[in-house]
């Protein structure tokens, strides 16, 4: 075993004690693997106000935007403010070398959003939660990582954890890819989202026999590139008892950067189709809803982003971004309680005085409407540092 550089002290726990007694470094190599720490530290805080309600302690959208949880119909209540450190992540990459000229590369990352864990009152503490767990062979990535649907390249800078969070592709799940020069193709965990026949709430509904179906291609030139994918599934839902329906499912995105300058740049995305459900603005409206005969309708939603990043100079940059989602309810089957529309605006700077160091302000206008035509909108102005290492 030879080390490369000093140890991280996780590095230490997980079998390199004794090697050494510090966390300055990050890199070092075990046997024929090289093995890499890397992540960062990111503290939030955050100011929110809603003109139709608010959003209770421990709800997920005060930690970062999801757009079907903006408050409608309530009465206004005063701002809420949260500080949180749940995005700050850690990552292990590994490398091993074969004996036929190939590699094989590992990736295991957590953070702790999302997860249960102590509370505000006393010790803030969170559970860690596993992002991402594959392994990459040849042309080969098995695991669970981003969806091949799903192109983190168009995602914008934001200090928030999405930013454009209204019309991004945005999931992570277990699969199987094959890469082969442009052209991705995989085979994905399935899971259905229903809504009840008359709304009223969600069904979860793991009953599929059939993986989802991802086929994407990749265009590269040199102002950018352009990123087509398509998805083909099936939408399940067994109840044991009267219900055991299926209905397939559909979509298509594309995504795309744009280079404008040597520094700056526009990132696109536009996604559509009947059932996207879970896919799209993180389940704004469900994949299908149940008829009277315990049959699945699919939804029909569509979405979109745009973003300007523009870098000022070597210290400061900033982005504007405007996202928007659709949803085609049939309110006869989901009632109006559902949404059906939700839009949000971003505005933001960021100061990076070194390297490793970026301090982030963001303000933030989002609003949500129902299809029975109440609506509500979200203001939140956010703060953030982070400490890439």
């Amino acid at each position: 075993m030879k080390l490369t550089k000093l140890c991280s002290a996780t590095l230490i726990a997980l079998g390199t004690l004794g090697l050494c007694s510090t966390a300055s470094a990050a890199s070092a190599t075990l046997g024929d693997t090289s093995v890499k720490f890397s992540g960062y530290i990111k503290a939030d805080a955050i100011f929110s106000n809603y003109s139709d309600g608010s959003l209770g302690s421990g709800n997920l959208g005060r930690d970062f935007y999801i757009p079907s949880l903006t408050p409608v119909g309530k009465d206004k209540e005063s701002t809420q403010f949260d500080a949180h450190i749940r995005q700050s992540r850690f990552r292990f990459t590994t490398n091993t070398p074969t004996d036929e000229g190939d590699s094989i590369t590992g990736v295991l990352e957590f953070d702790m959003l999302a997860t249960g864990g102590g509370d505000e009152r006393v010790s803030n503490s969170y559970v860690p939660r596993i992002r991402h767990a594959f392994i990459k062979y040849k042309g080969f990535l098995v695991g669970q990582t981003w969806s091949t649907f799903m192109d983190t390249g168009a995602l914008p800078e934001s200090v928030d954890f999405i930013g454009s969070t209204d019309g991004t592709i945005f999931n992570r799940q277990t699969q199987l890819r094959y890469t082969a020069g442009s052209w991705d193709f995989a085979v994905e965990n399935s899971e259905s989202t229903i809504t009840p026949f008359g709304g009223g709430g969600r069904i979860v509904a793991d009953d599929g026999a059939i993986p989802d179906f991802v086929v994407r291609y990749t265009h590269t030139a040199d102002w950018g590139y352009v990123k087509v994918a398509g998805l083909a599934r099936q939408l399940a839902y067994d109840n044991g008892a009267d219900i055991d329906t299926t209905q397939a499912s559909y979509g298509l995105s594309v995504t795309s950067k744009i280079g404008v300058g040597a520094q700056n740049d526009i990132r696109i995305s536009v996604n559509s189709g009947a059932g996207l459900g879970r896919y799209s603005a993180i389940n704004a409206a469900n994949g299908g809803v149940l008829t009277a005969n315990g049959e699945i309708e699919t939804i029909d939603s569509s979405a979109f982003a745009v973003a300007y990043r523009h870098v000022w100079n070597d210290e400061f940059r900033s982005n504007i971004i405007y996202s928007a989602f659709s949803a085609d309810n049939n309110v006869v089957l989901t009632g109006e309680s559902v949404t059906a529309k939700t839009q949000s605006m971003r505005l933001n700077l960021f100061y990076q005085p070194t390297a490793k160091i970026t301090v982030g302000a963001e303000y933030a206008l989002a609003k949500r409407e129902i299809e029975s035509g109440a609506d509500g909108d979200m203001n939140r102005l956010q703060f953030s540092m982070k400490y890439a290492f």
